[in-house]
């Protein structure tokens, strides 16, 4: 398995990061995809991607849009140009809107439809953000029609919004947020829409489940997190670790 999303240049990681590759490869996650989210983290992601061999996507996540989002949205274009041959960037995000962080609202809009414009010039799947703002997620996306969509991380939605994203062409991701005992609308939108509408993340080092000890969440969730989900459609669980990474793959063309 590929956690589909975790920020594992966050500085939560600095002190056991070798460790914790370790103790993932040895529970059959063999990597995960490190989103970007500012050009300030961008130098970190870059090396801790690199030293271990993980696929990442370069954006500029919604809460670290600023006054100067020019200048970001031109360093965002320099960056993907200087890696464009490397293999392992394989997205563009995470980015999107976010109705938490309303002080900046104008500027995400800005940014995100940028950041579309961004991924269908330059033929890279999208990592979407959306947080109380799936209907402004999905007009911008429907008006620019992606030919690659990507996938809409940490969905949290009824079925009715989840099938708009995926008559788009994107996945959901699918984290801790599965675990928690009230997510009866995740849970409802999981059991009933085909297992191929879903990839596995966990959003490390947040969105640890509810009850969990610990003051992060680490790649180590996904085999429980796909358990969940095997539960829920009533599959075995072999059967939905292969569907969830073959859709992974398909998203990133592995």
């Amino acid at each position: 398995m590929i956690d589909s999303h975790a920020h594992l240049d966050f500085p939560e990681f600095d002190h056991d990061r070798e460790q914790l590759f370790k103790e993932m490869k040895a529970a059959s996650i063999s990597s995960a995809l490190i989103p970007g989210v500012s050009p300030s983290h961008w130098p970190k992601q870059l090396q801790v991607a690199n030293q271990y061999s993980c696929t990442y996507a370069l954006g500029i996540h919604p809460w670290y849009v600023t006054d100067e989002v020019n200048t970001q949205l031109s360093q965002l274009v320099d960056i993907i140009n200087v890696n464009a041959t490397d293999n392992n960037l394989v997205a563009l995000g995470e980015c999107g809107l976010d109705k938490i962080k309303l002080n900046n609202w104008e500027l995400q809009l800005f940014a995100f439809e940028a950041q579309i414009k961004l991924a269908k010039h330059y033929q890279l799947p999208l990592i979407v953000h959306s947080v109380k703002a799936h209907n402004e997620v999905i007009l911008l996306l429907k008006k620019h029609q992606l030919s690659k969509a990507g996938i809409v991380h940490g969905f949290y939605g009824s079925v009715e919004i989840a099938r708009q994203y995926l008559d788009l062409g994107f996945k959901l991701g699918i984290g801790g947020l599965l675990l928690n005992d009230n997510a009866k609308k995740l849970r409802n939108a999981v059991q009933i829409l085909p297992i191929n509408s879903f990839v596995v993340e966990t959003d490390s080092p947040a969105m640890l489940p509810k009850n969990r000890d610990g003051s992060r969440n680490t790649p180590l969730l996904v085999n429980e997190i796909v358990i969940k989900i095997a539960d829920l459609q009533g599959e075995s669980t072999v059967l939905v670790r292969e569907q969830l990474q073959a859709s992974y793959c398909q998203v990133v063309d592995m």
